[in-house]
């Protein structure tokens, strides 16, 4: 029987870089040897310094985050938003979506995509 969704784990080119980018958005993140952590609720995400992967073929996988959308529930979209803006972060513009979502996206340093979201309907 299948439980939960754990975390997921992203690689990058560059660990500083990442840090720094998630710090801004606003996320507790947390650094050990090689990696940093956020944990929301109980779900993790995880960034790996792609050298430190123990099997190497999966960071050679092709472009990081073609195709992977994580969205990321917040109490007030447009001033998440806001905070992305005045940190100079770059992302598109917050709108209404017809299935229930105000979001907007953000591509972190690796080209992962970050879709902050408040729901619109209950």
């Amino acid at each position: 029987m299948i439980k939960r969704f754990h975390s997921n784990l992203f690689f990058t080119s560059d660990l500083e870089k990442a840090t720094d980018f998630y710090t801004k958005l606003g996320f507790e993140v947390a650094k050990t040897d090689g990696a940093i952590r956020m944990k929301i609720g109980d779900f993790t995400l995880a960034i790996m310094d792609e050298k430190a992967a123990t099997i190497q073929e999966a960071t050679k996988s092709g472009p990081r985050g073609a195709g992977m959308f994580l969205y990321i529930e917040v109490d007030d979209v447009d001033e998440q938003y806001r905070i992305v803006c005045d940190v100079g972060i770059i992302s598109t513009e917050p709108k209404d979506w017809p299935w229930g979502k105000r979001e907007f996206v953000v591509k972190d340093p690796d080209g992962y995509h970050l879709v902050f979201y408040t729901p619109t309907r209950k």
